[in-house]
Parts: structure tokens; C-alpha cells; sequence
């Protein structure tokens, strides 16, 4: 059977086709669906329209290519929001995917089994409200935090004022206390597009972003830049979605700012994040019966 998985986030909606326990394809379109969200508040309606209308058009290309299945799961803005569940159950009776919203602890845990596929090692994912550090050792999970900050809500609180979001990135983190040391991995959208841009990837080329290697250094001269340039000349790089071009520059901050607390010389990018993770959990078993 194949599968198509949403992840409903808080910047943007992917589709990922899954079958026999292999990723086919991945797709995504930038949503904003967390901007402006405040904890306990209403997502704004505008957003929560562009998130209805992806999901959509990803079903609609997803039977295209014979998706038999179809789930869904939100993230950190769907749980923020005090209208979070009301609009999963929306999503599902407009869009007719059944949709969940997952815990913080629980997004980790699939970005750590999606990424690693049980080996030892840690995991990053800035997400666009949520920021996941997971550390897995001896096969067990060892470590897991969920900070309340990505790169929307970063943005939302700071802008385009580069000293600003590095001072609040600075003081949030130090929320994860002391972490485990760890070979790391990037994942998610942040992640990915800051590898394609250093890759100054068009197209896109996911086998290349894939195991791609981030060191400190790169990553600091990586914000520097991204933090010098307009908005518009963000729209205009090389490896980054137009879309992308607001928060990109306060995700890279928020990476050099865990990079530097936490003594991690480097980073390894991975293609493969919560999406495979939640397959693996709510499918693998109903695909060994097959």
C-alpha cells in the first residue's frame, strides 16, 4: 500500500509517499501557519486557509501517483493554538485526511527514529515554532527537549534585526540545560535549506543535501550573510525556497546559538526526519503483515 503522510507545520505543509518502508518522494509548500501565534491564541485565518488549500493539492497529487492512504499530523502551532484541534478536525472533514495533533516529546522521538533508524547520535529540528534537541544512546533515548522557539516565532518576536534574534536565541536555549555530546544531525526545513544554500543547489537535489556536513565556522559566516542580506535578496538565493527568504536568516542564528552553547564543531544534514519516523511507528507493523 502506499501511504501519504502530511506534516502540518508550522511554517509549512510536506507530503511525503511512503510505501513497503521506503521514502518515494517528498513535497512542500510554505504556509506561514504559526505567524503571529501567540501561546493560548487563535491561528490566523488567512494561514489556516493556505494550510487547507496545500493539504489539497497534495492529496490531489498524491492519488496522482497511487496514495491509497492518507494521515496527518500538526505540530508545535497546532498545539500552541486554542483552536489547534478545531482546525484538525476541519482539515479532516474538508480535505478528508484524518488528522492528529502530536506532542512535543512525541515529534522528537519520530525525528530520532526517522533520522537515525535506530543508531546512537542526536537530532536538531527547527521547526518554524519549535525547536527539537533528541539523544539517543545504547539505542535508548537518553535526552529529549522541545523549546518553545523557531524560526516564525523568532521572527514574529525579532524580525529582520539580526542582534535582537541572536540575544533572544542565546537566552531561550538555555532552557535544554546540559546535553548529552552527541554526532548531531540537522533535520527538517531549516536544516535542509541551509545546506542547499551552501551547496547553492537549483534545483533542489535532496541526494546532495543528504549527509551534507555543516562545520561551525560555515555556519557562522552562513548567518553573517543571510543576516547582511534584504529580504528580497533572500527571495533571489540559490538552494532556498522564495518562501523561506523571512525566517531563514533567524533559523541559521538559532542554529549557530545551539552550535556554539553546546561545543558541536559540526552538524550532518538528514534527508530522512519525523515523517519516516511517524510512518514508522503507525505503519511499519501493517506493512511486515503484508
Amino acid at each position: 500500500m502506499k501511504y501519504a503522510i502530511f506534516d502540518l507545520g508550522s511554517n509549512s505543509v510536506r507530503l511525503m509517499l511512503w510505501e513497503r518502508g521506503k521514502t518515494l518522494e517528498k513535497r512542500v509548500v510554505v504556509t506561514g501557519l504559526g505567524r503571529g501565534l501567540q501561546s493560548g491564541g487563535t491561528l490566523d485565518g488567512a494561514a489556516a486557509e493556505r494550510t487547507l488549500n496545500a493539504v489539497r493539492s497534495l492529496k490531489d497529487y498524491a492519488k496522482d501517483r497511487g496514495a491509497e492512504r492518507f494521515c496527518a499530523f500538526g505540530t508545535a502551532a497546532m498545539r500552541k493554538a486554542a483552536d489547534g484541534g478545531e482546525f484538525a478536525r476541519r482539515i479532516a472533514l474538508e480535505t478528508g485526511v484524518p488528522t492528529e495533533i502530536i506532542g512535543g516529546e512525541e515529534e522528537a522521538a519520530f525525528g530520532l527514529s526517522g533520522a537515525l533508524c535506530g543508531r546512537d547520535g542526536g537530532i536538531i529540528d527547527i521547526g518554524g515554532a519549535s525547536t527539537e534537541i533528541t539523544v539517543s544512546a545504547g539505542g535508548k533515548k537518553i535526552y529529549s527537549y522541545s523549546l518553545d522557539l523557531g524560526t516564525v516565532s523568532l521572527t514574529d518576536a525579532c524580525g529582520q534585526n539580526a542582534g535582537k534574534s541572536a540575544a533572544l536565541s542565546a537566552e531561550k536555549i538555555k532552557e535544554y540545560g546540559e546535553i548529552p555530546s552527541a554526532e548531531f544531525y540537522g533535520i527538517g526545513g531549516t536544516a535542509t535549506s541551509l545546506a542547499a544554500i551552501d551547496l547553492a543547489l537549483s534545483p533542489y537535489d535532496p541526494a546532495r543535501v543528504n549527509g551534507h556536513v555543516l562545520g561551525r565556522e560555515t555556519m557562522r559566516s552562513l548567518a553573517s550573510r543571510l543576516a547582511a542580506m534584504s529580504v528580497e535578496e533572500r527571495r533571489n538565493l540559490k538552494g532556498l525556497q522564495p518562501e523561506r527568504a523571512e525566517v531563514i536568516a533567524n533559523g541559521a542564528l538559532l542554529l549557530v546559538a545551539i552550535m556554539e552553547r553546546f561545543g558541536m564543531e559540526k552538524i550532518t544534514v538528514s534527508e530522512s526526519d519525523n515523517l519516516e519516523g511517524y510512518a514508522l511507528s503507525r505503519f511499519a507493523k501493517t506493512e511486515d503483515k503484508r
